[in-house]
């Protein structure tokens, strides 16, 4: 995440390449010719295959209440392919999650249209932010969407249907209201957007922003202030023992979880839901951790344990 809108600097409690998307098209040529001649006949077909294969955080961060829970329990980039979905059974059975993937890598180029303020019920917000990057470029945006892949992947192997808001297949965006919107018209029992922070070094570890009591304009959080919390706890526990990583060491008390009122995507969101930052992208220690394919698996499992705990799997 990011305080402020200006690539890179260091955002509120939350990527320079382009998005490395692949799409698969194929097409088929088939050109048959013959000619016939009083002893020969020739037959010539000719097949071509060709194959291709912000979250809301403007400001620094708006911290209503600390959280308190028990303390947690201590390479290839692509998202491996998911494999085929079994039926869920039991209390997974029927259930969705959307999955939010923080920020856009197009954002960077298109700040006029981000900057454009939309209602989050309580007041006027940006309609995205760039979100950060490593000091070595690699974009939050980036990272969020591999993770937010990796954790379809996991999910979708649990039985469960899986909604990303976006996969950068836009050039910028989605607005923050919009993000709520996709939750909230999936009647998701699950909602998380998935972040990076971008604060000085020496800061660490991951922490869930959970949603506050708010009421205004289309803001009303209190039917979801207690399962977003229960959910967050799930995510923070198995995040920390999935990824070894600790609760960050600069807010929240050392429990992992902030509570905020000034995040659209959560005003607005009438679904359990919550943000999680993976960690300090500004820090060269928890960057290590980000920019490892590996470490990003690990981090997509945490969170998916977490929301199948929610879910009762």
């Amino acid at each position: 995440m990011r305080y402020d809108d200006s690539p890179p600097s260091p955002e509120s409690a939350s990527s320079v390449s382009p998005d490395r998307r692949w799409f698969t098209r194929r097409s088929g040529l088939a050109v048959g010719a013959a000619v016939l001649a009083p002893t020969l006949l020739a037959g010539w077909v000719l097949v071509q295959l060709t194959t291709g294969a912000g979250a809301d955080d403007a400001r620094p961060p708006r911290i209503v209440m600390p959280a308190a829970v028990p303390s947690p329990t201590p390479s290839s980039s692509a998202a491996p392919a998911a494999p085929a979905s079994p039926q869920a059974k039991g209390p997974l059975a029927g259930k969705t999650v959307v999955i939010d993937p923080g920020h856009n890598t197009g954002n960077f180029k298109h700040t006029s249209e981000i900057d454009k303020k939309v209602d989050i019920g309580t007041n006027r917000k940006e309609c995205d932010t760039t979100g950060t990057t490593t000091n070595a470029g690699y974009m939050e945006a980036e990272f969020t969407l591999d993770v937010s892949r990796r954790l379809r992947t996991v999910l979708e192997a649990k039985g469960l249907k899986v909604v990303l808001t976006h996969e950068a297949d836009r050039a910028w965006g989605p607005c923050i209201d919009e993000r709520a919107r996709i939750g909230n018209e999936a009647a998701a029992d699950a909602v998380v957007s998935v972040h990076a922070d971008g604060v000085s070094s020496g800061n660490r570890g991951y922490h869930i922003i959970l949603p506050a009591k708010v009421k205004g304009g289309a803001a009303d959080t209190a039917k979801i202030v207690g399962p977003s919390r229960d959910l967050g706890e799930r995510i923070g526990s198995n995040f920390a023992r999935t990824t070894g990583s600790a609760p960050a060491n600069y807010l929240g008390s050392g429990t992992g979880l902030v509570v905020r009122d000034d995040l659209g995507g959560l005003n607005l969101s009438t679904r359990p839901k919550v943000f999680i930052e993976c960690g300090n992208m500004r820090d060269a220690k928890d960057a290590a951790l980000l920019t490892s394919p590996e470490w990003r698996q690990k981090a997509a499992q945490g969170i998916a344990d977490g929301i199948v705990g929610f879910l009762g799997g």
